[in-house]
């Protein structure tokens, strides 16, 4: 087997990894690439290896960053399976459709307002491409062995990180290669235990976090205090939060929070048709989750639903304190830039995040203590109070991700390091060699090596 690195390296962002065996070209994951704008523009580069050469694609779970360049390889003559667990490809059938939408709505915009540099400006893929993607997806259960092809053959396990994520095996009847995809919290409020691999040759490893550890203060608790002092102050709290896992999260909370009365009854919207329709996706998958079916059915209920571009804009006038919960989580386009443009120029304001913030992305700089923010070209200032709670993320800390791996009960001929910035993934590849005597490697973009 072959392997090549076409993204999530020196960044959390844009995963793509290419297995080549016999007449087998699989690609695993295919992320687009976000942040700063030298990562941006690799999603309008030729993609390094001909869409049509690739055989099959096998997604770890329906985060952008992981599925959103689909439509662009099926565009560009992709015409293979897409393997996915069932909970996956029910909500790539959300989210591709509406990130079509949203990059359609972002041209449409910048030609409008004349703010890019293109004439016109263009999508990168339409909603229409997006749909016509769907027709390639094949659901494959949790534990159930699928052959491909050339001997290869591939398993998924339960990662714990959203609805349908897991991690990947793929063998060839003498190695295999497990892929991490992004590993879950050991004790997520939401999320079932992540399961380590069984056993492991080669192993990618994703290190968003780790070079650190969540905080150890009640995440539910904290929640209830933000509310209540911005509510007190006559000011809104503006959530970008990622459609799938986080949004629902923090409408659990906020839901358990007004049940036991820690805070008192005022209005909640989800403005984010697809953090709407997704929500109501974790009620028909509740094998995957921890929820009980009321749990389930409450946190569907406690936010009024906004559908509409003039219902968004109407939030922006409104001057009634409230909480809106949008998308994107780490605020790189939708309908929450249009929120943080309203609410975050007053001090009265809270601006929360809920999760990771990829470096030179929006929701990174605000949160690093940035003044001002570009947002359709023009400088917003940033007066609002902002606050992050990193432990809502769902992604694994630094000694979740050492637990996760000293689960697995072999030594792995070589570790890759991937989907972290460049500490994160120096720091836990050093962990992994001290601790577990393991030979651990950071590849870089393009890098090819022989399995």
């Amino acid at each position: 087997m072959k392997l090549k690195f076409l993204g999530a390296t020196g960044t959390v962002t844009g995963s793509k990894y290419l297995i080549e065996h016999g007449n087998e070209r699989v690609l695993i994951d295919c992320g687009l690439f976000q942040g700063g704008k030298r990562l941006r523009l690799r999603n309008w580069e030729k993609l390094p290896v001909d869409a049509k050469s690739i055989t099959a694609v096998i997604l770890t779970h329906a985060h952008i960053d992981h599925s959103g360049y689909l439509p662009r390889l099926v565009k560009d003559g992709f015409k293979g399976n897409i393997y996915s667990t069932p909970a996956t490809r029910d909500l790539c059938k959300i989210m591709l459709p509406d990130c079509g939408h949203l990059m359609e709505e972002e041209a449409r915009y910048a030609n409008k307002r004349k703010y890019s540099k293109h004439k016109p400006a263009l999508p990168l893929f339409t909603i229409d491409d997006a749909k016509s993607t769907l027709s390639q997806f094949h659901a494959v259960q949790y534990g159930e062995k699928f052959e491909l092809g050339s001997g290869l053959s591939f398993n998924y396990s339960n990662a714990g990180h959203i609805l349908g994520s897991a991690h990947v095996s793929i063998s060839d009847g003498a190695k295999n290669i497990v892929f991490s995809g992004d590993i879950g919290r050991q004790e997520d409020e939401m999320m079932r235990v992540p399961e380590p691999p069984k056993h492991a040759d080669y192993l990618l490893m994703e290190s968003t976090y780790g070079n650190r550890a969540h905080p150890k203060s009640d995440a539910e608790e904290e929640l209830a205090a933000i509310i209540n002092r911005t509510i007190h102050r006559g000011g809104t709290i503006i959530v970008p939060a990622f459609a799938v896992g986080r949004a629902q999260l923090v409408l659990h909370y906020v839901s358990k929070l007004l049940k036991a009365g820690k805070i008192s009854k005022f209005p909640i919207y989800l403005n984010s048709p697809m953090a709407t329709n997704v929500t109501n996706v974790y009620c028909e998958h509740e094998y995957n989750h921890r929820l009980s079916k009321e749990e389930c059915h409450e946190m569907c209920d406690v936010a009024q639903y906004v559908y509409s571009p003039e219902e968004s804009k109407a939030l922006n006038e409104s001057p009634r304190p409230k909480l809106i919960i949008s998308a994107s989580g780490m605020a790189t386009g939708g309908r929450v830039i249009h929120h943080i443009k309203a609410f975050g120029t007053n001090p009265k304001n809270t601006l929360l995040f809920a999760g990771f913030q990829a470096g030179g992305t929006r929701g990174e700089k605000i949160v690093s203590g940035a003044e001002t923010v570009k947002i359709h070209g023009q400088e917003i200032p940033i007066r609002a109070e902002v606050c992050n709670l990193s432990h809502l993320s769902a992604h694994a800390d630094q000694s979740e991700l050492i637990d996760w791996a000293g689960g697995i009960s072999n030594r792995p001929q070589k570790v890759f390091i991937t989907h972290g910035e460049g500490d994160g993934s120096n720091t836990l590849k050093g962990l992994l060699e001290e601790r577990l005597g393991w030979s651990c490697e950071v590849p870089e973009y393009l890098d090819e090596v022989d399995l």
